[in-house]
């Protein structure tokens, strides 16, 4: 899958994106995002994340003009194997969204890599919400995730390093931000 718009282009992360993960992985701005301390337990095995999956978990890439600037995953947290949301409904999905490149921070291309990720998402009928869970302390993304129609569920520790705040948007607000009929 790949999608483009003026200068971004969206596809589908291969295993070979994982060198490049791995170096947004050690960026300052990308571990500040992931942990309440600023630098990450989190190890992440890339080549394993990207590799074919069943549970229904897909990682994209973003790109300005053929330069890898982000990436994002869509999970459904209900089948995920690491089951990091816990008990959660059917019928959900969750993302995680990332500019790893620090000069594409503040240009428009969180929104535009977001409105793809909601959009890919509520492309499946069935699915009625989505969840994100921005760091507590992390008020810019909080704004952000609002901007677009998420709503505050809750706060809560998923782990030692994540004290993040749970924000939902549902497949009504959505349809009523685009001025559509949530049926669709």
């Amino acid at each position: 899958m790949s999608v483009a718009t003026a200068e971004l282009c969206i596809r589908s992360a291969t295993v070979a994106d994982a060198r490049q993960l791995y170096l947004w992985d050690e960026k300052p701005h990308v571990q500040a995002a992931v942990s309440t301390s600023g630098t990450s337990s989190f190890e992440a095995d890339w080549e394993e994340e990207l590799s074919t999956r069943s549970d229904g978990t897909e990682f994209f890439i973003a790109e300005v003009s053929g330069v890898a600037i982000g990436a994002m995953q869509i999970i459904d947290p209900a089948l995920e194997r690491s089951h990091y949301w816990g008990a959660v409904a059917e019928n959900q999905k969750a993302i995680d969204i990332w500019i790893g490149e620090e000069t594409y921070l503040g240009r428009g291309y969180g929104t535009q890599m977001m409105t793809f990720a909601i959009e890919h998402c509520f492309a499946a009928k069935n699915v009625r919400s989505i969840l994100i869970d921005p760091l507590a302390n992390n008020i810019r993304s909080h704004k952000f995730y609002e901007s677009l129609g998420f709503e505050f569920v809750e706060r809560r520790q998923f782990d030692e390093e994540s004290d993040c705040f749970v924000f939902k948007l549902t497949r009504a607000k959505w349809g009523l931000r685009l001025g559509q009929d949530s049926a669709r």
